[in-house]
């Protein structure tokens, strides 16, 4: 069930008191969110990476031609990891977008309006086109 907005404005007042009285216990707390795992992430496809770049080196010297697409294919794979994570990311001090808190359900309204007015005007200039 998703907070009210009453209460969502408690918990933030909650958050910097707590940042306030104890920054490096709020900056622990804060460390075990979707930023950390995401960024952690993106360290390990960077590392795999650069394993690729190993395989597919060792691969042309050892003239194996199999370790060298292997090698490749690592590299391809945790470039495509790395990329979609550091997408993922939520900024710093913003709220994951999973959450569908308030904010999202809100934003999703906006756009849904956005969206009726641009299907309501197309409407409008076709009904004029076929009554005239």
């Amino acid at each position: 069930m998703p907070l009210s907005e009453h209460e969502q404005r408690m918990l933030e007042q909650m958050e910097r008191a707590l940042y306030a009285e104890d920054p490096k216990f709020a900056t622990a707390l804060e460390g075990s969110g979707l930023r950390t795992y995401t960024r952690r992430r993106v360290y390990q496809a960077v590392a795999g990476f650069l394993v690729g770049i190993a395989l597919l080196m060792a691969g042309m010297v050892a003239k194996q031609v199999w370790l060298s697409v292997v090698g490749f294919l690592v590299m391809l794979g945790c470039a495509v990891l790395a990329v979609t994570g550091w997408r993922k990311a939520p900024k710093p001090g913003e709220q994951p977008a999973a959450g569908a808190g308030p904010q999202a359900r809100r934003q999703v309204r906006q756009k849904r309006s956005v969206m009726d007015r641009i299907e309501q005007r197309w409407q409008r200039r076709r009904d004029e086109q076929q009554g005239q």
